[in-house]
């Protein structure tokens, strides 16, 4: 039973934003959070609050195996080094890595920013690694976004997403504006948006992904629990 009292229902709802709650209690915070605004503002800003705890995680420097591992998986080493049976998927190892999610996503960057460089951006270039929320070491999915504004999601995992729900792709840059929906996306599968559709990034814009109502949210700002998400940095240009 959802409580009345303020404090109380914030509290259970940052359970449910951190994956907490069993069902049917979990489905009851979802339902509230679909068609009450306040208790959607409440989820919203739990997950700013853990997105920030995550970004005081200190950087972690890659041991020199794990460098070669992570070279090796993405081609940056001479074919005769590789190891029978060819290059495994870089995302397949990710379970026995055990960094902090600053670290996974130090690594990340340096795996993207070869092809950004090479593209010649004509202005700032800008990625980010989405994160499961409360987990340190569960990027999901990149971002990048070139000099010409074009924005790339890169699926490192392929979740499965009950028939019923639909995976919603938002951005925030000013709180008081509000998030705004990118539109829906189908798990594991790269997209492209442009320039156009996606506006100016700045360093520090959040994205995040959402579990939604099959078609997406019923209101203009999510609803559902956050699946992924991360602040864009600035990786090119000024």
């Amino acid at each position: 039973m959802i409580p009345q009292a303020p404090e109380q229902r914030r509290a259970l709802i940052g359970e449910y934003v951190l994956g907490l709650l069993e069902e049917p209690e979990a489905t009851e915070v979802r339902e509230l959070i679909e068609h009450d605004r306040d208790a959607a503002g409440m989820a919203l800003e739990w997950e700013r609050h853990l997105l920030d705890l995550a970004d005081a995680l200190p950087a972690q420097q890659p041991s020199p195996a794990l460098w070669h591992r992570l070279q090796r998986s993405l081609g940056w080493l001479p074919v005769s080094a590789e190891s029978t049976g060819g290059l495994r998927r870089w995302w397949n190892s990710l379970g026995l890595w055990r960094l902090t999610s600053a670290g996974l996503a130090l690594l990340v960057l340096l795996s993207w920013l070869p092809g950004v460089l090479r593209d010649g951006p004509t202005g700032p270039s800008y990625t980010a690694v989405l994160q499961v929320p409360g987990e340190s070491a569960r990027p999901g999915w990149v971002i990048t976004v070139d000099g010409d504004g074009t924005l790339t999601l890169d699926a490192l995992v392929a979740d499965q997403i009950p028939p019923d729900r639909s995976v919603q792709f938002w951005t925030l840059i000013d709180p008081k504006e509000g998030p705004r929906s990118l539109g829906l996306i189908e798990p594991g599968k790269a997209v492209t948006l442009s320039a156009e559709q996606i506006g100016a990034v700045q360093a520090g814009q959040l994205f995040e992904l959402t579990l939604e109502p099959k078609g997406g949210s019923p209101l203009n700002r999510p609803t559902g629990p956050v699946l992924y998400i991360g602040r864009a940095v600035l990786i090119a240009g000024s």
